[in-house]
């Protein structure tokens, strides 16, 4: 029942392996680099069941007997580094006696414990021992697992409304169980400015009180977001800060109103209809403005990327567009990131390393010949704000429909004419967040269509079948409730009780 479905998953004859009171956790000598991955593993286990599960160092030869061992592979040819995380691939074998999780880097062990958790029963989720859910049994098998793309990611849109940083943890939770390793938060937009950029205090002073609905707002600190950042990490996956411009620029201009180049003058703004800031390009202190933002949030962001936005620039030439991209391009990488835009940024001359993300149309292959990367999150596919059903309470309803096998049956690799495996650094899902107010309105978007795209980034192509998929989705409807998480019972799923 394992979600995403592995590569290679055989079953094996014999006896189940039973977790019980006397199991190690045994982690290779030579290998400190294993040990908090054997930590999250005994974290996670040692609640639901009672047992001690110590951990132990092993200098080699046979695991013992009622062990599970956690190394990483020794003089193995290494792929090239991915663009997110570390090396991915993991080999797990379970036998009657033993547990074996080998992988080439930490972040492999990491995702294979997350298989490991999903081939217990789905009491493995539960808080306390006290709730006897059985033996804790493992199946007897062996697996060789792999993504198929590096990219595997979901967005989270904090600035229409905001979500506090342990909201976001519950979402990081989500995206960890399921093996995807990157999470974009959408820090900025017309609705509200989340982030605090000390040389600038008036962007969290003036732009975050507020939200869509004319509720109090909030913001991170510098703190809050290192916090995020390294929570994430834990998890293996990278944090990937938005900050929209020149476009969705509102609540970044009521502290500069002077370089506002849009229909109408910045002011508290709590709807949801976009196109009508800007940011003045000609003018040498929004670059002062830019740079400031970007150098703060990049040196407290680990990883390589800073997404610029970039979409539904209504009021701005094509020229004034393409040279604000290029001119933002340049101060991303003066300070060590890579940028992401939006599928608009194509009009502009991009760098090689730059990721171009599609949402609507099929403009983000124009990026190709510089060498850029796509990043597929087409709206009618992957967008988890639209609605489930025309009757769905919460969602919108201008890409469509968007059931849990619409994210289900598509191949990224056929999406776009012209765009192949080559081109497409992965997929991601956005969850914008006009119509819920709080985490658990936005789990019921996400979930079950969060698992489905994250399959669709990890499983090969031919490995992935509808009927299969949604028979192992239903068996995970009591984990999600011991988990506390909340989601949408969609009628094209036979939920397990």
């Amino acid at each position: 029942m394992v979600i995403p479905a592995p590569a290679s998953l055989t079953p094996q004859r014999g006896t189940p392996f039973a977790l019980s009171d006397s199991t190690t956790i045994w982690v290779s000598a030579d290998s400190a680099a294993v040990w908090p991955v054997a930590e999250a593993l005994a974290l996670q286990l040692r609640p639901p069941t009672g047992f001690g599960l110590p951990i132990q160092m092993v200098s080699g030869g046979p695991i013992p007997r009622d062990g599970i061992q956690l190394s990483l592979a020794a003089n193995t040819p290494v792929r090239a580094q991915p663009l997110v995380g570390g090396l991915e691939d993991y080999e797990l074998v379970v036998t009657a006696d033993s547990v074996a999780l080998v992988a080439r880097a930490p972040a492999g062990l990491f995702r294979g414990v997350q298989t490991l958790r999903q081939l217990f029963p789905f009491g493995i989720e539960a808080e306390n021992s006290v709730i006897k859910m059985g033996n804790w049994l493992l199946p007897p098998v062996h697996i060789q697992d792999h993504p198929r793309f590096a990219w595997r990611g979901a967005m989270l849109d904090v600035s229409r409304h905001f979500f506090t940083v342990g909201e976001v943890k519950q979402y990081i939770d989500i995206l960890a169980l399921y093996k995807l390793n990157v999470l974009h938060l959408h820090l900025s937009d017309d609705q509200g400015w989340r982030i605090e950029i000390r040389s600038r205090p008036e962007l969290t002073a003036l732009g975050s009180v507020t939200e869509v609905g004319g509720r109090n707002g909030g913001y991170y600190t510098q703190a809050d977001y290192a916090e995020l950042a390294r929570y994430a990490a834990d998890r293996f996956i990278t944090l990937v800060p938005e900050i929209d411009m020149p476009g969705h620029t509102n609540a970044m201009l009521l502290g500069h109103p002077e370089l506002s180049c849009g229909r109408q003058a910045p002011a508290l703004y709590t709807s949801i209809r976009v196109g009508f800031s800007a940011l003045c390009p000609e003018k040498e202190e929004t670059w002062a403005l830019v740079d400031d933002i970007v150098r703060e949030i990049a040196a407290i962001t680990p990883g390589p990327y800073f997404h610029i936005g970039g979409d539904e620039v209504e009021t701005l030439t094509r020229e004034q567009y393409a040279a604000f991209v290029e001119r933002a391009q340049e101060i991303v990488t003066r300070h060590g990131k890579r940028m992401i835009g939006w599928e608009e940024i194509y009009k502009a001359r991009l760098q090689p390393t730059t990721l171009v993300q599609q949402w609507r149309s099929d403009s983000a292959r124009n990026a190709i010949p510089y060498g850029a990367k796509i990043i597929l999150s087409p709206a009618r596919r992957v967008y988890l704000d639209m609605k489930y059903a025309q009757a769905t309470e919460l969602g919108l309803r201008w890409a469509g429909v968007v059931t849990v096998r619409t994210t289900y049956d598509w191949d990224p690799a056929a999406y776009i004419p012209g765009v192949t495996e080559e081109h497409i650094a992965g997929v991601e899902a956005p969850l914008w967040a006009e119509t819920i107010r709080n985490i658990t309105a936005a789990q019921f978007l996400a979930m079950p269509r969060l698992p489905s795209v994250a399959e669709v980034g990890w499983t090969p192509q031919g490995s992935r079948q509808w009927e299969d998929f949604r028979r192992r989705l239903a068996a995970h409807a009591p984990r999600w409730r011991l988990l506390g998480i909340n989601y949408y019972a969609s009628p094209e799923i036979r939920w397990e009780r």
